[in-house]
């Protein structure tokens, strides 16, 4: 599955992920713990950048593993591991909530994204 999915910063500076079809709150679209990092390394100085997101191989793709499947009181999702950016070494751990799981109907083991237009 693809998904092209658009990140926003709003006045705080706090990144959310533009889901239109989401019915729970929007503090639930908030990317945190790491993934917020990651949008600031993409977007550089912008305040939103979009992402095509697949749980399947996509030509050149930045890779994250899943490397732990969250409890629902911890929050769900999964923490998952960068480990190379743009050609640099990051070993950068990041945790995507349930949405995650909404957007994919499961918890992909590997998503591929890359920044596109």
């Amino acid at each position: 599955m693809e998904r092209a999915i658009r990140f926003y910063k709003n006045a705080k500076h706090e990144w959310y992920a533009d889901i239109p079809e989401w019915g729970g709150d929007i503090a639930d679209l908030q990317m945190v713990e790491g993934a917020d990092e990651l949008l600031n390394w993409i977007a550089t100085a912008e305040s939103e950048c979009k992402l095509l997101m697949a749980d399947a191989p996509i030509e050149s793709a930045e890779i994250l593993d899943l490397v732990y499947v969250r409890e629902k009181n911890l929050g769900g999702g999964g923490d998952y591991l960068l480990e190379n950016f743009r050609g640099e070494f990051k070993n950068h751990k990041l945790w995507l909530c349930q949405v995650t799981e909404f957007v994919f109907k499961q918890l992909p083991e590997r998503i591929y994204f890359k920044e596109i237009e």
